[in-house]
């Protein structure tokens, strides 16, 4: 099977301690987050997990630990954007994931780590031409590093057209700008450039809109044919990856990006990040009484070896 870390919080840059915890007691602990009384125990062994899916804007205090979990298949993909503090006020310097990326690519091998460059907002200050320059900058320095890039465009969700009404959408003139450029860019440093975003339609622009996060993806990265049992999908008609059994939770990203779909408000961030304990098994909180704890079935898709 196949855990992921990265669809609700940013467990690398904020949870690591945590993780390797879970990892060396060999079991996480899940609430619902529609149910909170339903909680999932999750083995985690190489047995049954074939990979572990990151996704972060900090690796980096992840590195005192990638040994204890060398063991385990994993496929990280870290985001590196062109905003400042405005935008993602506790993201670390563009330079210094840059240079925690090409730390993890020599770490892990480059065919399991790739870019994300998401989402791109457009405005007076973060223009067209801002980001083609940022995102050559970036892909320059990565060049050899990874063979992936995935990037897309703001979703003007109901929260965050609530919170944040000066977040516009971009206009189809500039993403069609955009996608064309970071195509070319892509190209020129060796990588492969997908869609992670709604415009679909731009696959008229010979855009991959076909998911950023794929089996194919993990398979590559554990160099192992995977037969998938358990079908689990993002919103249907809207992206195309394949999401498995997330260990995270809702609002406790301290990273406090405006832009996130995953956070709340800020105080009940801190709130919950202030309730979190390395020593527990759930990322935050612990067990209470009306809780309902069930054993996830879990088995290997481990299928045959692949050749490269």
């Amino acid at each position: 099977m196949i855990i992921n870390t990265g669809q609700r919080t940013d467990i690398p840059a904020f949870y690591s301690k945590w993780f390797i915890n879970r990892i060396r007691e060999g079991y996480v602990l899940v609430r619902n987050p529609y149910y909170p009384t339903i909680v999932t125990k999750f083995l985690l062994n190489p047995e049954v997990v074939d990979v572990i899916g990151f996704c972060t804007k900090n690796p980096r205090p992840m590195f005192p630990y990638l040994d204890e979990i060398k063991e385990y298949g994993q496929f990280w993909y870290v985001s590196i954007t062109a905003f400042d503090k405005d935008l993602e006020p506790n993201v670390p310097s563009i330079d210094q994931v840059i240079e925690d990326f090409k730390y993890l690519s020599n770490k892990v091998g480059s065919h399991t780590v790739a870019w994300r460059y998401t989402p791109i907002i457009v405005n007076d200050k973060y223009t067209v031409e801002r980001h083609l320059q940022a995102f050559e900058y970036i892909a320059s320095k990565l060049e050899g590093y990874t063979t992936l890039v995935a990037f897309g465009f703001v979703d003007i969700y109901d929260k965050l057209a609530k919170n944040h009404p000066e977040i516009k959408d971009t206009s189809d003139e500039n993403k069609i700008t955009i996608a064309k450029a970071f195509k070319q860019i892509a190209k020129n440093h060796h990588m492969e450039l997908r869609l992670c975003s709604k415009e679909k339609w731009l696959r008229n622009y010979g855009i991959d809109i076909d998911g950023c996060m794929r089996v194919e993806d993990y398979e590559k990265s554990i160099k192992t044919k995977l037969d998938i049992k358990q079908k689990m999908q993002a919103r249907s008609g809207y992206c195309a990856c394949y999401l498995s059994n997330d260990i995270g939770a809702y609002n406790s990203c301290p990273h406090l990006c405006t832009y996130c779909y995953a956070n709340g408000n800020k105080e009940l961030i801190l709130k919950n990040y202030k309730n979190h304990d390395d020593n527990s098994p759930l990322l935050i909180g612990r067990l209470t009484p009306q809780d309902k704890v069930r054993e996830a079935k879990q088995e290997s898709y481990k299928k045959e070896l692949l050749l490269f």
